[in-house]
């Protein structure tokens, strides 16, 4: 019996070792990856829309003028979905995630190992987050940054991102009711699936390829898009969510 308990111990600790080992290799893998720069918005390109890449520390979004003469996102992330429904905020912050973070994941004290585990290998649906911001949110701090497009960048933006919202068959983005964290933002049904190879902050390094932009080779966190830009991406504590 001893014998049979050492050996599961042994295999435990093995098995503990390549862990923290693949984690580790995970971890310094992204480290080189995002540090290493790929696209670059062409200089001589006319500044048309002001759009912004903002993190709360974790996650990272996309913060778009909520109209333009090219899309009016209202007419598909309603502020009618939100609980303040206020016309006022003009700008709207977009992202893609696992949705069992979102929807079950609050804070990171609720977070459940079975939601991690489904996020990170594949297992789970995805969702947008849509959050309505006016222009005084919008720093500008290391943790939001402006970026000027021109119309062409902006129009291959607007394509990237309107792709990744599940659509019904009329055409409308698939609104998920009863879900918020406060009064100003909604959840969608979204394409694409999670994993440690595709994180949220992975969905908006490519936004910034699509749209030209400076960005990473590939990166899971958003201490790497931010880099690009010279910042880190961390929010003052008194800011962040």
């Amino acid at each position: 019996m001893a014998r049979i308990l050492r050996s599961i111990l042994i295999i435990a600790g093995y098995a503990v070792v390549a862990l923290l080992a693949a984690g580790a290799l995970y971890v310094g893998v992204a480290l080189v990856l995002e540090r290493v720069p790929v696209a670059k918005a062409d200089p001589a390109a006319p500044a048309d829309v002001v759009v912004f890449i903002r993190s709360n520390g974790v996650h990272s979004d996309l913060v778009l003028p909520v109209r333009t003469d090219q899309i009016d996102w209202s007419q598909q992330v309603r502020y009618a979905h939100t609980q303040a429904n206020d016309p006022s905020f003009g700008y709207v912050g977009i992202g893609w995630g696992d949705k069992g973070f979102y929807m079950d994941t609050p804070t990171w004290a609720q977070l459940k190992a079975s939601t991690a585990i489904r996020a990170g290998f594949w297992l789970s649906t995805t969702a947008m987050h849509a959050t309505f911001y006016r222009a005084a949110d919008l720093g500008p701090t290391p943790a939001c940054v402006a970026l000027h497009l021109s119309r062409a960048e902006y129009a291959r933006l607007v394509r990237y991102v309107q792709a990744s919202f599940r659509h019904d068959a009329a055409g409308r983005v698939e609104w998920i009711p009863g879900h918020s964290y406060g009064r100003d933002d909604a959840f969608y049904e979204a394409h694409g699936t999670y994993s440690f190879l595709y994180t949220c902050n992975t969905w908006t390094n490519n936004a910034l390829k699509a749209a030209g932009q400076k960005a990473s080779l590939w990166t899971p966190f958003e201490s790497g898009i931010f880099y690009q830009y010279g910042q880190t991406g961390k929010p003052p504590a008194s800011a962040a969510e």
